[in-house]
């Protein structure tokens, strides 16, 4: 699995603007973590840009981004809620919200014009933030006499991994978390030992 398919969370916080024919629109990136944190930072845009005729924002959470919302607070259906989740998810983005405040210009924008300014505004706040790669990761148990352990270091030793937790006493035990494209290979070498070891389900 290639790096550039997986999805990636934000590390911080970002702002964007966007103008046109006087209309100024603010947009406003965070990294959330559920419904209640979203929530929290929609009444903070909400209290501190009180005077803004709309407060459109979208969001999307999983590890997949399975899970999205789109809100135009006003604006024509589609033209704004869209537009900001579109910028997320063409950055591959979940466990993010984006909110984007609107200071009416006077003029009207049109439905393309008002897609075009969310979705720049969007786009330049999620380009103000840090990220990372949400790597799918298998976590799996090692249980094995001490007199394996140079065959457990051996097996492991062309491997990343994280040690969750380890006990070594007569009897060793690892519980290890590695990548999930590189556990097939690991596992075709452990069907071939006498060692005993399972995946740990996430849930």
């Amino acid at each position: 699995m290639a790096e550039e398919n997986y999805c990636y969370r934000l590390l911080s916080q970002g702002e964007g603007r966007f103008k046109d024919r006087g209309s100024r629109f603010l947009a406003f990136a965070y990294p959330v973590s559920d419904l209640e944190a979203i929530e929290t930072a929609l009444q903070a845009v909400r209290k501190t840009y009180h005077d803004a005729r709309h407060h459109c924002y979208a969001w999307r959470l999983g590890d997949a981004g399975e899970t999205v919302f789109a809100q135009d607070d006003g604006e024509p259906s589609h033209s704004a809620g869209d537009p900001i989740l579109g910028a997320i998810r063409s950055e591959q983005l979940t466990w993010t919200l984006v909110v984007v405040v609107r200071y009416f210009g006077g003029t009207k924008l049109g439905v393309r014009g008002l897609i075009e300014a969310y979705r720049t505004a969007a786009a330049e706040a999620l380009a103000d933030c840090e990220r990372e790669a949400i790597i799918p990761q298998v976590t799996f148990r090692l249980d094995y006499a001490y007199e394996e352990t140079s065959l457990v270091n051996r097996l492991l030793h062309p491997f990343s991994f994280d040690v969750v937790e380890a006990t070594y006493t007569d009897r060793c035990s690892q519980t290890l978390a590695m990548k999930e494209v590189d556990f097939p290979q690991l596992q075709t070498q452990l069907e071939a030992t006498a060692l005993s070891w399972k995946v740990i389900d996430p849930a």
